[in-house]
């Protein structure tokens, strides 16, 4: 079992910066591909970023590439997400996920339906 808790969201204006983070429990965090979704209002959950349990492999949604970068710190059991030029679109309800995997293949799983273990969600507002 791992449970993850996020921390970091909030409101910020357009333009600005957040830094989401992801606590894993457990001893095991290095065995696990991580991910970042997110959730508006009315809409579907979605894909924002994910890296392989090394951290040597990422990758990112098209509407968030250049502007987030996932990463991960495998002795502190944390996945951070660093947003930069926020815009107002980018507000939702952003989740971290993990997925036990299973070879050394530096793997990053992009389907939600794939992870085992989701956060409880933190908000991020944007206001224009």
């Amino acid at each position: 079992q791992v449970q993850l808790v996020e921390s970091g969201g909030g409101l910020v204006q357009a333009g600005g910066s957040l830094r989401l983070s992801c606590a894993a429990s457990g001893r095991t965090f290095s065995s696990y591909a991580m991910g970042w979704f997110r959730q508006a209002p009315g809409k579907e959950r979605e894909f924002v970023a994910g890296i392989s349990w090394s951290g040597a492999s990422t990758d990112y949604a098209d509407s968030v590439k250049g502007r987030f970068t996932i990463s991960r710190d495998n002795a502190k059991n944390t996945v951070y997400l660093q947003m930069n030029s926020l815009k107002p679109e980018n507000t939702a309800v952003y989740y971290c996920a993990a997925v036990r995997v299973r070879s050394l293949v530096h793997t990053v799983v992009v389907g939600d339906d794939e992870y085992d273990y989701w956060g409880q969600g933190t908000q991020v507002t944007v206001s224009s």
